[in-house]
């Protein structure tokens, strides 16, 4: 019993009422059109009832444009308390019937609780009152019948509870046609999901940029700094030198920095670092002002390398050297970049430090995957590991067919 009552406590059941009687009335220009036209053409006041398809039809169309699903939607999230996300771009032209459907069903179901609903509660305020003044008469559609004694108050009751029950049975089938009708159909769960999707792989590409850049900078910054202030006091231009290096490398990471939050808080950022293969002798000189021994070795062209390709590549090299940087035992770092016709071949091998490495840096341990995952996107063989006696190699071959 109790449980029976509780869609008549919840505030939802009579804000779904609203939302009923409201779109009933919003409708009512629309049925002094069909009636008008109705009336026009038959020119008969009993040919009423013959303007009630035309309206249907007038009102399906109303529910044709995309903004009013979006009100509506809206509205179905505020007064039913329903999930209606909006509606997504891309919507699938067979789906065009949903929204003019749930207009239909609205305004029908708003004029039924209206004229259902206030007969009903009329009828259990008034039936009462009528009784104690003789007898009391009931009659609908040419059915009639009179009501005394206690019976007028058992037909009051029973009216305010049919009342109670339709007010419950309009705002659930609003709760109910809603999501099915507003909600996303499944073409747009489709082109939702597939842009969830995109937004992760571009959330991703940015964070394996934020990685190599911002790591880059701060690891080469933070030895270049440490030099200057050893060299402070017996070589002053050194240590200018040094603070020159971190000035630019920092700059070139807040260039980085910007775009890649730019894009985060998805407003217009400037335009994406195309950093590539052709910028590698600014990465060494960065990297010899930080005291780094780099002895690079290219072979081929490469300017040949474009797009997407030379610039994973710059990134792969710019993290194998911040590795061998931050890890490495400080000896010599070879580096090897050779461009052939058909593959490219990209290898940085340093002395393995017995400690934690050059100044104790700490590692995330995400780097050596993000560049795994890179390589393999571009159908490349990712090599990582000890290389002969007391060295680290990171080799990769990526195919050139996929510079474009």
């Amino acid at each position: 019993m109790i449980k029976g009552l509780k869609p008549l406590l919840r505030g939802s059941t009579y804000t779904g009422v609203l939302f009923a009687v409201v779109g009933a009335v919003a409708a009512l220009p629309v049925a002094m059109v069909a009636l008008g036209v109705t009336l026009g053409l038959s020119g008969r006041p009993d040919s009423v009832w013959v303007a009630l398809p035309l309206w249907a039809v007038l009102l399906g169309l109303c529910g044709l444009p995309r903004l009013v699903r979006r009100v509506l939607a809206a509205g179905a999230r505020r007064t039913l308390g329903v999930a209606v996300p909006a509606p997504v771009k891309g919507a699938a032209a067979a789906e065009w019937w949903r929204t003019p459907a749930f207009v239909v069903a609205h305004v029908a179901l708003g004029w039924t609780v209206l004229i259902g609903g206030s007969t009903l509660l009329v009828t259990a305020v008034a039936l009462p009152g009528r009784w104690a003044e003789g007898t009391a008469r009931v009659s609908l559609l040419g059915w009639a019948t009179d009501v005394t004694g206690v019976w007028a108050w058992i037909v009051g009751v029973l009216a305010l509870v049919l009342a109670a029950a339709l007010f419950v049975a309009v705002s659930g089938a609003l709760r109910w046609l809603a999501p099915r009708l507003l909600g996303p159909s499944p073409a747009e769960r489709l082109a939702m999901a597939a842009e969830r999707e995109r937004l992760l792989a571009e959330r991703n590409r940015l964070a394996h940029e934020l990685h190599d850049s911002i790591g880059h900078t701060l690891t080469a910054a933070t030895i270049q700094a440490a030099v200057a202030g050893e060299v402070l006091a017996d070589d002053p231009v050194a240590a200018r030198a040094a603070m020159r290096s971190i000035e630019e490398s920092t700059r070139a990471a807040l260039e980085d920095l910007d775009y890649v939050l730019g894009a985060l808080r998805e407003e217009q950022s400037g335009t994406a670092p195309t950093r590539t293969l052709t910028d590698l002798p600014e990465l060494i000189d960065r990297l010899r002002h930080a005291g780094a021994v780099v002895a690079p070795r290219t072979t081929g062209d490469l300017a040949q390398v474009q797009g997407t390709l030379s610039r994973a590549a710059y990134r792969i090299v710019q993290e194998g050297l911040t590795n061998a940087l931050r890890h490495g035992s400080g000896g010599t770092i070879e580096l090897r970049v050779a461009a052939g016709a058909d593959e490219l071949e990209l290898s940085v091998v340093n002395g393995v430090a017995d400690g934690a490495g050059a100044g104790g840096f700490p590692t995330s341990g995400h780097g050596l995957p993000g560049l795994a995952e890179r390589v393999r996107l571009l159908h490349g063989e990712f090599e990582a590991g000890p290389y002969g006696e007391g060295q680290w190699r990171l080799a990769v071959r990526l195919p050139m067919r996929w510079s474009a």
